[in-house]
């Protein structure tokens, strides 16, 4: 799959009369961070020559501006190495613009040291490597380093405005699926607590009514006594939201032992990111796309619940 460096926007009737800037900006959603760093590396053309910003444009004007810049990537790459070895991933969607991939348990999204190159950032520059390309990814937004699931990433920095905007208007659907302990009573619901960082603890976080506002939808597939299988859709994408608003109801996640689960067998927190949905920002198409369950949790949902395959 070839990327694409240059992205061409052709003016039509109703645009005539706009600047160059206005185009770029409103029409090619291009950030006035990257406006002003295509402007100083000569990344702007308008039919094929550079143009002054504040120039009205005409019907049929051809404005390109460049999307992929080998050179900043190759200097970005110097600060995230490919990894030492070859973790197999499953990669559920890749476009010229992203990247899906359902990242397994126990692996980190991104390095949080500089010796650390064992993540999936540098399982993706080793993956492309081996193809001959060198692309930087960029996270979109991340998952805890023992939950599954569905995770987008990147391919440019273009890309990665794009989806960012996306995320931060509320056009990224992400669901989940997770076991909790105990019978959850009420058959659907919505918490929504703030939540922030515990004092007393390095990596908790907790429900505190000075924190940042949380808001987790869910719908509960199963239950029973010891345990619950429950359907969760996020408003917000707080750091171990789903985890701390659970265990504020007295319904910890099964595994998670920092937040009071009991472990049932599990030696992580049974949460699963199982589907991320959004209208691709250059081709608008829907994007639904979902990602396995891991084995160990499918099996322990097969051997207490009897549910159809398809919500597996």
């Amino acid at each position: 799959m070839k990327m694409k460096k240059w992205l061409d926007h052709i003016v039509d009737e109703q645009e005539k009369g706009m600047t160059v800037e206005e185009i770029i900006r409103q029409k090619m959603s291009v950030s006035g961070r990257m406006l002003q760093r295509l402007t100083r590396s000569k990344g702007i053309l308008v039919n094929r020559k550079a143009p002054f910003l504040k120039r009205q444009v005409k019907a049929g004007d051809l404005i390109s501006v460049r999307i992929f810049d080998d050179k900043r990537e190759q200097e970005a790459l110097v600060m995230l190495p490919p990894a030492p070895f070859e973790v197999q991933l499953e990669i559920l969607h890749e476009d010229e613009y992203f990247i899906v991939v359902n990242k397994p348990t126990g692996m980190t999204t991104h390095p949080i040291r500089e010796d650390q190159h064992d993540t999936l950032l540098n399982q993706l520059v080793l993956y492309w490597s081996k193809q001959g390309k060198s692309l930087m990814p960029h996270t979109v937004h991340r998952l805890d380093r023992e939950t599954s699931g569905a995770i987008l990433i990147a391919k440019s920095s273009y890309a990665h405005q794009l989806a960012d905007k996306l995320m931060r208007e509320g056009n990224v659907d992400r669901n989940y699926i997770a076991l909790v302990t105990g019978r959850m009573e009420q058959e659907s619901g919505t918490i929504a607590e703030p939540i922030k960082r515990d004092p007393m603890h390095k990596v908790k976080r907790q429900v505190h009514q000075k924190g940042e506002e949380a808001i987790t939808h869910y719908k509960v597939l199963a239950t029973n006594d010891e345990v619950s299988l429950v359907d969760i859709k996020l408003d917000t994408g707080r750091t171990h939201q789903i985890r701390v608003h659970f265990e504020y109801v007295d319904h910890p996640l099964v595994g998670d032992t920092l937040y009071r689960g009991a472990r049932m067998g599990f030696s992580n927190q049974a949460l699963h990111a199982y589907q991320i949905s959004f209208n691709h920002p250059v081709t608008e198409e829907l994007l639904q796309i979902k990602a396995p369950m891991p084995q160990k949790m499918q099996r322990f949902v097969e051997e207490r619940f009897s549910l159809p395959n398809s919500m597996l």
